[in-house]
């Protein structure tokens, strides 16, 4: 399967974040492009058939590689769920429950992608130290 270098990078960091729009941020140059239109460049570029299927190898790699399961994960929830109320601390048992609805879709977290007037959030400050010589 022949991607291009752009197209690769969107996929890996499409498995890293999760998040399509974010993903083509980091493969592709956005930045005079609108919160809109980097979701609709991310979302084309998911329907593509080889970005797809180069997708879901690398979640079917990621996943062999962990020996992670969506059972696996639920088999987890379950158990911890029980243990939790088995010693009395509801607030545990809430929490599997709400990882085993997550998992399934049930539930999603919200994430702010955009700022005001849905403008781009600003870029986190980067701190440059200088190290000392130490004589060289």
């Amino acid at each position: 399967m022949s991607l291009t270098p752009k197209q690769e990078a969107f996929c890996l960091a499409y498995i890293e974040t999760g998040n399509a729009s974010e993903a083509y941020r980091q493969a592709y140059d956005a930045r005079k492009m609108k919160a809109g239109a980097i979701h609709v460049a991310a979302s084309k570029l998911l329907d593509n058939p080889k970005v797809a299927l180069m997708v879901d190898e690398l979640k079917a790699a990621h996943a062999a590689r962990h020996e992670m399961t969506v059972d696996r994960i639920r088999d987890m929830l379950l158990e911890d769920r029980t243990f939790a109320r088995d010693c009395g601390t509801p607030a545990a048992a809430v929490s599997a429950t709400m990882g085993l609805a997550k998992l399934y879709g049930h539930l999603r977290d919200k994430v702010e992608h955009t700022g005001k007037d849905g403008k781009d959030l600003p870029a986190p400050a980067v701190a440059i130290f200088a190290l000392p010589d130490n004589g060289r």
